[in-house]
């Protein structure tokens, strides 16, 4: 009987240990896998102080920010960005990130910036603040030559594709009677561009709505730029500027001012020309 007392204690006893270790086991994993809180403070000291800041971007968008055959990122951005940091006494850590995630990585913490022909919207200013815009641009229908699409209703029961959470894919879904009222279905979505050009070569999707100076770009880089066609597709001009955390006014005041500079003496045009071909960035 006594035998029998002392089992049952030793059972009640370890049953217990074992929930005290399961509570603290996921409390912790709770505790530590949490979002970071988003800060409301000027982070500009801290920058300051590491003399470092780190700007996500998606290393696919050409030639906006990419990597090199060496690995290197490159790009019109990644120039302006290191160019303008310099002046500011900051150097750039470049972090390749999910173009889907970039507010919520800026407003977790995760990176300091977004500087990747980042377009300025109604939606996104909700969510981030911007710096002036240094470049305008729009959204253009990349085709095959050989399947005869000339404008865009031409893409009557044909697929579509697009980068998810792009500008493509916000225009799309707003301008009802341009794209969206010809395609079949909703479009592929990509989480970079040159995964949709090897489906629309593949013959999986027919046209792709992108940026015009990356399809610009990628096609005059590409070793047949004569099997592609480049269409208008009737969406507005767009602009593009940095993307920073509203309680990061100072930051965002500094690069505004080191933007304007660039503008009025020159450094602008110059990398303009060395990546677009031309010293235009279609702002007037």
């Amino acid at each position: 009987m006594k035998n029998t007392k002392n089992s049952r204690k030793k059972i009640i006893v370890n049953s217990l240990i074992g929930l005290f270790l399961i509570v603290i086991v996921v409390g912790g994993w709770l505790f530590f896998s949490r979002p970071k809180a988003q800060s409301t403070a000027d982070s500009w000291s801290v920058m300051q102080r590491k003399k470092e800041i780190t700007i996500g971007l998606d290393d696919t968008f050409i030639p906006m920010g990419f990597r090199s055959k060496s690995g290197k990122i490159i790009g019109f951005d990644v120039d302006l960005a290191d160019a303008a940091f310099k002046k500011i006494g900051l150097k750039v850590k470049w972090e390749p990130i999910n173009w889907a995630t970039k507010e919520r990585l800026l407003n977790n913490g995760q990176i300091d910036a977004i500087w990747n022909g980042y377009t300025i919207s109604p939606a996104r200013k909700k969510k981030v603040a911007f710096s002036i815009p240094y470049k305008k641009g729009t959204q253009v229908l990349v085709t095959l030559t050989k399947d005869n699409i000339n404008r865009i209703s031409d893409m009557q029961g044909r697929k579509l594709g697009l980068q998810n959470a792009s500008t493509a894919d916000t225009q799309f879904r707003q301008y009802k009677n341009l794209l969206r009222r010809y395609v079949a279905g909703t479009p592929n979505k990509y989480d970079t561009f040159d995964k949709a050009f090897m489906d629309l070569k593949a013959g999986r999707i027919q046209g792709i709505l992108v940026d015009s100076i990356y399809a610009g770009y990628y096609i005059r880089n590409l070793s047949d730029p004569q099997d592609y066609k480049i269409i208008s597709a009737g969406y507005p001009i767009d602009e593009n500027g940095v993307g920073f955390r509203k309680n990061d006014r100072t930051l965002r005041l500094k690069v505004d001012q080191v933007l304007r500079e660039f503008q009025q003496n020159g450094r602008m045009k110059q990398l303009q020309t060395k990546w677009f071909g031309r010293a235009d960035s279609g702002l007037k």
